[in-house]
């Protein structure tokens, strides 16, 4: 059993990447996406003991969420300063350029992107690989380097030095408070700030056209 659990786990969080990479994509990308998404989702509810309320689990985000605002208010401030370093000319480009733009991804990126991410490298993850990982501390930093090594279709490094700080964050808070809910949130704030102050363009931009 844990033969084949390895086999589908590289292929699933090395081997998609790699392909996304190579074909290069978008259409591929969100297809993949949504696919594994749904995979992992419909795998989770042939578990007799899981059920999506419980996975939500609203009560551990009431609990958690002091920790994780305070956190975000420190981070957020130290992403603004390195935009201001690094890439003062787009600084708050998006909403710059186009305020109904920026307001419809503020709306549609938490349900589109931070909900598939997280039913694959949160709920999934934890669940279905509990045996390779074992202890919290080891499915922390395998779901952060899983996360961050995902990231690798937007070909730049710094998305993935990020995705993989930001893949340690939300799977601690997850394995902490067992709330799905509470991990979409924070993984929401963190993506919704980063397409806000500019930084979004590595995400969306870089890997995709030449930088300008």
């Amino acid at each position: 059993m844990k033969r084949y659990l390895w086999l589908e786990w590289l292929t699933l969080f090395a081997g998609m990447p790699v392909v996304i990479l190579c074909v290069h994509q978008r259409f591929l990308m969100v297809a993949l996406l949504w696919g594994g998404a749904l995979f992992a989702y419909g795998t989770l509810k042939r578990n007799a003991d899981f059920s999506h309320r419980s996975e939500w689990n609203m009560a551990g985000l009431r609990a958690g969420l002091r920790p994780v605002l305070l956190r975000f208010v420190v981070l957020a401030a130290l992403l603004a300063l390195f935009t201001i370093v690094t890439e003062p000319d787009r600084l708050f480009a998006l909403p710059r350029r186009s305020l109904a733009l920026w307001a419809l991804i503020m709306l549609l990126y938490p349900i589109l992107s931070v909900w598939p991410q997280e039913i694959i490298f949160r709920s999934f993850f934890y669940h279905r690989y509990a045996s390779l990982f074992g202890t919290h501390r080891h499915y922390i930093a395998a779901s952060a380097l899983a996360f961050g090594f995902a990231h690798i279709v937007f070909a730049n490094w710094i998305v993935v030095v990020f995705t993989c700080i930001g893949g340690a964050m939300f799977a601690g808070t997850y394995a902490r408070r067992r709330s799905l809910a509470l991990a979409c949130l924070e993984h929401a704030l963190y993506g919704c700030f980063i397409f806000t102050i500019g930084l979004g363009w590595y995400f969306y931009g870089a890997a995709w056209h030449p930088k300008v």
